[in-house]
């Protein structure tokens, strides 16, 4: 942006089909780890929310839970309500697509977006194109989709692009002061992020089923000078669950803790303690009060 522009700011919603890359997309623009990544589809659960901040711009990023239609519960009601209302109160949005393809589950994501705010095409994974002579029509079917404000193809995952990206973002917001201080990232707490560590090692050591079963509250989370104690509890539906992710000898959850630990102390910048324990609650994900005491 030109020095002399004004400043802006506001929320951008980044939202797509499974497996698109939203959440890398938000790491990769923020700069942290600060929404967790698997190749499983519906990984996100929350509403994250991600905080660049720039000369002439501060961006809000959120970074949404796919619409959930693979697992029908009272869970999945709520997550599918975060993103309506996540839509609903933003300044612009990022639609991220795959460059290789436009699928019907494309259209349909851009179909529900609201018509009042501007929507910017994002054609992710350009790296991944064998041939690049592929994107031009691609970029042509995406604009045949819905009058959007830009077309930008990227690759999150090599950041290839993105400061055009920003560029074609900061023109859709409006011009105000930042709603954060500079040096925000996130507006999640450390405990809300080392649940999700914890969660984003369970999608990626486990095969299809077992982690969507899983869910993980923190039980205590004490900050004692530079070492963090935290102590966490995976609860899954079934008992053949538990013995899944336990593994033999504990093995596997010992695994998935030590990678979750590693995780939290490169972003906390500072040692952490952690204790994780598995327990079997059968229809945690249709429970009002088991929900609320997850943060759902």
């Amino acid at each position: 942006m030109a020095d002399d522009a004004p400043h802006r700011a506001g929320h951008v919603a980044i939202v797509g089909r499974p497996s698109v890359g939203k959440s890398t997309l938000l790491n990769a623009l923020v700069g942290a780890r600060i929404s967790i990544t698997s190749k499983k589809p519906q990984t996100t659960r929350h509403r994250i929310t991600g905080i660049l901040t720039e000369p002439g711009a501060q961006f809000v990023f959120v970074d949404t839970p796919g619409f959930q239609t693979r697992h029908r519960s009272r869970l999945n009601e709520r997550l599918n309500r975060t993103v309506r209302d996540a839509l609903a109160g933003v300044d612009a949005i990022v639609v991220v697509t795959d460059a290789a393809r436009i699928t019907e589950e494309d259209r349909q994501v851009v179909d529900l977006l609201p018509r009042n705010v501007p929507a910017i095409a994002a054609a992710n994974k350009i790296d991944a194109l064998a041939d690049k002579r592929t994107l031009l029509p691609r970029i042509a079917e995406l604009a045949g989709l819905r009058d959007f404000a830009a077309i930008v193809p990227i690759s999150a995952e090599r950041g290839t692009d993105l400061d055009a990206l920003k560029r074609a973002i900061a023109e859709q917001l409006p011009q105000g002061p930042a709603l954060y201080p500079d040096d925000d990232v996130t507006d999640r707490d450390e405990r809300f992020l080392a649940a999700e560590f914890i969660r984003e090692k369970i999608f990626r050591q486990l095969g299809d089923e077992v982690p969507y079963g899983t869910a993980v509250a923190i039980d205590s989370f004490d900050h004692d000078g530079g070492l963090r104690r935290i102590h966490a509890t995976v609860y899954v539906d079934k008992a053949s669950q538990r013995a899944i992710l336990v593994g033999e000898g504990g093995g596997r959850m010992k695994a998935i803790a030590t990678q979750a630990r590693q995780e939290m102390e490169a972003l906390f910048g500072g040692k952490v303690f952690l204790e994780v324990w598995v327990r079997v609650k059968r229809g945690w994900a249709q429970s009002d009060a088991m929900l609320k005491r997850l943060g759902y």
